[in-house]
């Protein structure tokens, strides 16, 4: 039968027998340490590894929401765009209206006809805009538009925005609807 390492070794002349008796008592602490369960050491790095998977999952959930968000943000504009190309009016005209482009702050015009330079004062339709290129449409699809993608929405005259205040000293001098400028 093979004779363990510790029978060898004294057998030998390397190691006398207190310093075998020695070993095997060291060994067998250190094997009943192990069973009472984990040190404070051990402990702390389980609830530090915790900490720093909650705090990755966090991370990772935030940068999941701000990718759905851009994601659906475009989604809406892709919409826009495609309900502004099915709906747009012909503008085919020779009177300049002009109107404020705030995403540029600059003003523009757009070339129409006397009907719809007439809806466009009263508000019946609105000039859009998802690109570069200004369409016209209906006020209720430039209100779906402004629901989906608010910027897309350049002109919307509101028809109670033509009312005088009840205090102004201008009100009985009324500026005609056909006044260019």
């Amino acid at each position: 039968m093979a004779k363990s390492l510790a029978d060898q070794l004294m057998k030998a002349g390397l190691v006398d027998k207190n310093a075998a008796k020695k070993a095997e008592r060291d060994k067998r602490k250190q094997s009943k340490h192990q069973h009472k369960g984990p040190t404070e050491a051990d402990l702390e790095k389980q609830a530090r590894l915790q900490r720093e998977r909650d705090e990755k999952a966090e991370r990772d959930r935030e940068l999941n929401r701000q990718r759905q968000e851009a994601e659906q943000a475009k989604a809406m504009k892709a919409q826009a765009a495609q309900m502004l190309a099915q709906n747009a009016l012909s503008v085919d005209g020779d009177i300049r209206f002009s109107f404020t482009d705030a995403r540029i702050n600059k003003i523009k015009q757009l070339y129409v006809s006397q009907e719809i330079q007439d809806q466009l004062a009263k508000g019946r339709v609105a000039i859009c805009s998802v690109d570069e290129r200004y369409v016209v449409v209906a006020k209720a699809v430039a209100e779906k538009i402004a629901q989906r993608f608010a910027e897309a929405v350049i002109f919307l005259a509101e028809p109670d925005a033509n009312q005088p205040d009840e205090d102004d000293p201008y009100a009985d001098f009324v500026v005609p609807d056909d006044l260019m400028w």
